[in-house]
């Protein structure tokens, strides 16, 4: 699933591959997001931790866990 994070000082955002259900990952962001002071700590699918200041949040966009068609199979 990707996991796209927005920041209130920049126009980019992190897109991070993770293989975590989309339920852990809101839960994970809501707590986060209740703490200012605090970071969000999220591992993507190759083992790298992204540590990301709370205070720069603008936003988070979580995937679905659901796997995409390719071609004409789903139309």
């Amino acid at each position: 699933m990707d996991i796209k994070v927005g920041f209130t000082d920049s126009a980019r955002e992190l897109v991070i591959s993770a293989d975590l259900q989309q339920e852990e990952v809101a839960a994970k962001v809501s707590e986060a997001l209740a703490n200012d002071a605090g970071v969000l700590e999220l591992n993507d699918e190759k083992g790298r931790l992204y540590i990301i200041r709370n205070s720069r949040i603008a936003y988070v966009e979580v995937g679905t866990n659901t796997p995409r068609t390719v071609g004409f199979a789903g139309a």
